[in-house]
């Protein structure tokens, strides 16, 4: 009878192994890595900006690096784990115990054996068909291959959080240091990410990290491995060994690894050589966090950004936001905002293909079109004036009677001409700024009146190269060509640096010609200024995610004067140069010439032929 049981209990146990074994990965795959292509973006003069994608590191042996790593794994996640045959029984049920008295799982069972056979060939899946093919291929490791070589394995194949695999990954990624030079402090900090890499990544936070390490320590302590007075001088002397990680440059560096993508390809690395000037991008970073600190706490404002970038494209800083590991959101290039009056410079230069000049009259007056009463800033009125003054002061009413005259149509074909990619609403209040549009398009289309009336695309990147060296893209030429006549970008030019010299933005001046437009959308929900020279183009905003209002913050305070310090130090050491647009100096007493104003054409043709006819 109990011979029969046997031979039952043992096809039965057959039978559910047979089960859950047929399917069971190829183990003949064992040493194959699959892994995210590794993307390196470098700055402009090759300082390494970001890399994404799995890092594998040197392999290495258990000779190969300090006894402290392997002792620091063992301590902490298999302590019986030269004295068990893949499955630690004792260590299960100690477990058990501890997960049943807590009432929830606190403690897991698995042994280094099983974590590599997960690791190497199944899934994260939580089932009992995982955990019996865990097991069963656990087993078959054991029987492959020694101890020493399942550990040698797993500490080059587990992986460490922030796409490092492997022990020398991590040592490399988080001290700087090949695993061969790890110290005690340090081996312990990677045996506490086995638990949860991102959780105690010290590069995410540096105090949950130091706790875990502190914990490994004292099981190692607890193993006998080391003394309590070697762990406490660890514990004392080894956060300093951490490597700071910087996040200068992350969010241009977002922006680029999602363009820079495609080109990657399976077991193919490439490194990107992109246009980011890293010392004006840590000096729009510090210029930025300076502003919120300072006066904009005051006001009410929590958020900004910036972008820097050359007449032809290329960008030379991007911010956007505060703090990139607070908050990874770019509010540069995904934010979508109503940039107000900095959106006159395509009414005003649809304004003058139409036909009108800087030197046309104007009503500064109120106006009511529809439901739709538009009101100036300041609440008052001058009657007639230029275009040129009305744009420098920014006149919304000015704005509004324009736009209907020419019609919206018309401004938003200018719009989209210069590059504005987003919906616009082809109505009156488009005049304002009133449809929303991201920092980065509205950039690169006032770079458009810097290049030459030339039009303008965007660029990060001039060269990718792959894993030997060769290159697979180079940037050559870009653009669309001239989209502004010569004459409109004078007329244009002449009055943004009127806005400049004696209009709203008067405090972005700066040692050289300088010309752009100021932008504060309704209830001071958003605050824009675009300027830009001959040498360099920059937008920036400020305001709020959630939409709040700021405290009476316009275009023309904190936007002006985070690009009036940003340019002072992009122009360092360059000598001022007129911008491509300015008309020809005619010496000191020079007027403008003839303007074309189509409400005095009429007039100006009737009073000719009168006089031609001596009437």
């Amino acid at each position: 009878m109990v011979v029969t049981l046997a031979i039952w209990a043992a096809i039965a146990v057959g039978a559910v192994v047979a089960y859950y074994a047929y399917d069971l990965p190829d183990l003949q795959t064992l040493t194959a890595t699959v892994r995210k292509p590794s993307i390196t973006l470098l700055s402009a003069d090759g300082e390494t900006i970001a890399a994404y994608g799995d890092v594998y590191g040197e392999p290495v042996t258990l000779a190969d690096i300090p006894p402290t790593i392997p002792e620091a794994v063992i301590a902490t996640e298999d302590r019986h784990f030269y004295s068990h045959f893949g499955l630690d029984l004792v260590g299960l049920a100690r477990a058990v115990f501890a997960n049943l008295r807590a009432g929830h799982v606190v403690q897991g069972g698995s042994t280094i054996t099983q974590q590599l056979a997960k690791n190497l060939f199944l899934t994260p899946e939580r089932s009992l068909k995982r955990k019996v093919q865990e097991l069963l291929m656990a087993l078959w490791l054991e029987r492959k291959f020694t101890k020493e070589q399942i550990l040698t394995l797993y500490l080059n194949r587990v992986y460490l959080g922030s796409g490092t695999w492997g022990v020398d990954a991590a040592s490399r990624r988080y001290f700087d240091l090949p695993a061969s030079r790890l110290n005690l402090y340090q081996s312990a900090l990677l045996a506490g990410l086995l638990k949860a890499p991102s959780r105690y990544n010290p590069q995410n936070d540096r105090e949950q990290s130091y706790k875990r390490t502190t914990q490994v320590l004292a099981n190692m302590v607890a193993a006998g491995m080391i003394s309590q007075a070697q762990a406490d001088e660890a514990a004392k002397t080894g956060p300093a060994t951490v490597k700071e990680i910087s996040h200068t440059g992350r969010y241009f560096a977002d922006w680029v690894h999602d363009l820079v993508e495609q080109y990657a390809g399976e077991n193919r690395d490439i490194v990107v050589k992109t246009t980011l000037d890293m010392g004006l991008q840590r000096k729009v970073e510090a210029e930025l966090e300076a502003m919120l600190a300072g006066p904009g706490a005051k006001a009410g404002v929590t958020q900004g950004a910036m972008v820097v970038m050359s007449p032809d494209g290329a960008v030379r800083a991007m911010v956007g936001g505060r703090n990139y590991a607070a908050s990874q959101f770019n509010r540069a290039v995904q934010g979508l905002r109503q940039p107000g009056s900095s959106f006159k410079a395509f009414l005003y230069l649809a304004a003058i293909e139409a036909g009108w000049s800087e030197g046309s009259s104007i009503e500064d007056a109120p106006i009511r079109t529809g439901k739709y009463q538009p009101e100036n800033y300041t609440g008052r009125y001058e009657g007639p004036v230029t275009l040129r003054h009305a744009f420098a002061k920014s006149s919304n009413v000015a704005a509004v009677r324009l736009i209907e005259s020419i019609g919206p149509k018309r401004v938003v074909a200018v719009a989209k001409r210069l590059g504005i990619t987003s919906e616009l609403h082809a109505d009156a209040s488009l005049a304002l700024g009133t449809s929303e549009a991201s920092l980065l398009e509205m950039t690169a289309a006032y770079s458009t009146f810097a290049n030459a009336g030339n039009g303008v695309f965007a660029y990060g990147f001039s060269e990718i190269k792959d894993n030997r060296g060769d290159s697979i893209y180079r940037r050559e030429g870009g653009g669309t060509g001239q989209v502004v006549s010569p004459q409109a970008l004078r007329e244009m030019d002449d009055m943004m640096t009127a806005v400049v010299t004696e209009g709203t933005g008067k405090r972005a001046a700066i040692d050289r010609p300088a010309a752009g437009k100021t932008g504060t959308s309704q209830d001071y929900r958003d605050a824009w200024f675009i300027g830009f020279t001959a040498d360099y183009v920059g937008g920036a905003w400020f305001g709020n995610d959630d939409n709040t209002p700021m405290h009476k913050i316009t275009g023309g305070s904190l936007p002006t004067e985070l690009w009036h310090n940003v340019m002072l130090a992009a122009h360092k050491g360059l000598p001022p140069r007129p911008l491509p647009g300015a008309a020809p100096e005619e010496g000191p007493s020079a007027e403008r010439g003839p303007t074309f104003n189509p409400g005095e054409t009429l007039d100006s043709i009737w009073n000719g032929l009168v006089k031609m006819l001596g009437g």
